[in-house]
C-alpha cells in the first residue's frame, strides 16, 4: 500500500472532553501517523470538525444552513492546524491545504501540489471539507482519496467497524467483516453519509472502517491485520 487517505473524526479528537481538542488524543494520532509515514506510506488526511461545530446541528437550532456549514468548515481548519503542529512536534513534516483560499493559514488545495508533497514524504492535511455547503467531511474524504489516487480510504472512528445497528445503542448489533457499497446503501447504514458511499461506489474507492482511538491500530491495519470492516464492490 503506497498511499492512503485517512479520515479522522473531530468528535474522537475531543476524547473524554466531548468537545474541543484533547491534547493526549491529538498526540496519540500524531504518533500513529508518523509510524506509518516512517514505513514509506504516503498519507493524506481529512479531519472533521464535530468537536467544535457541526453545521447540520446548527441548522436544526435555527442557523442558516450555509453559514452553519461554513462555520463547520472553519472548525476543520482549526483541527487540521492542531494536527499539523502535533505531527511537526514528533518530527513528521506536514502541510495544511484548504479547499477555500485562506493564506497564510494554509495553502490553497491543488491536486498536483498535494501529490508532489506526498511523494516527498510530507503528510498532507486537506481542510475545509469540499469548500461547499451541504457536503460532509465524509464526502470530502472520499473526494480527496479519489483525487490524490489513494490505494485505500481509511475511516478512523471510535467504533471498530460497521455493524447492523449502532453498537453503542444496540447490544445485539453484529459486525460486518466485509460489506458492499450497495448493501450499505440498501440497509441505510450510517457509518458514512450516503453521498460519500455513492461517490466511492462510482469510483471504486475501497473504504476500511476501524477504531483509530486504540493506539497502534493504524499500524496494524497498514500491516494487513483484520480489525475493522472493508467496504468494496
Amino acid at each position: 500500500m503506497n498511499r492512503i487517505l485517512l479520515k479522522l473524526s473531530g468528535e474522537s479528537l475531543a476524547g473524554e472532553k466531548k468537545q474541543g481538542i484533547n491534547e493526549d488524543r491529538l498526540m496519540q494520532y500524531a504518533n500513529q501517523i508518523k509510524q506509518i509515514a516512517d514505513m514509506g506510506v504516503e498519507v493524506g488526511i481529512v479531519i472533521g470538525g464535530g468537536n467544535i461545530f457541526r453545521g447540520l446541528s446548527g441548522a436544526a437550532k435555527g442557523f442558516d444552513r450555509v453559514k452553519g456549514d461554513q462555520m463547520g468548515m472553519l472548525a476543520t481548519v482549526i483541527n487540521s492546524l492542531a494536527l499539523q503542529s502535533a505531527l511537526n512536534s514528533v518530527g513528521q513534516k506536514a502541510r495544511v491545504m484548504t479547499s477555500v483560499r485562506m493564506e497564510p493559514i494554509g495553502e490553497f488545495y491543488q491536486k498536483d501540489k498535494a501529490m508532489r508533497l506526498l511523494s516527498k514524504g510530507v503528510v498532507v492535511i486537506i481542510a475545509g471539507g469540499t469548500g461547499n455547503p451541504y457536503f460532509t467531511t465524509d464526502t470530502a474524504s472520499v473526494l480527496r482519496a479519489i483525487e490524490i489516487e489513494a490505494d485505500l480510504m481509511l475511516k478512523g472512528t471510535r467504533v471498530d467497524g460497521i455493524y447492523t445497528a449502532d453498537p453503542e445503542k444496540d447490544p445485539n448489533a453484529t459486525k460486518f467483516e466485509e460489506i458492499t457499497y450497495d448493501e450499505v446503501l440498501s440497509r441505510n447504514l450510517r457509518v458514512m453519509d450516503l453521498t460519500a458511499i455513492a461517490l466511492a461506489k462510482d469510483n471504486k474507492m475501497p473504504i476500511y472502517v476501524f477504531d483509530m482511538d486504540k493506539e497502534g491500530n493504524l499500524l496494524k491495519v497498514i500491516k494487513g491485520e483484520k480489525l475493522g470492516t472493508t467496504v468494496k464492490p
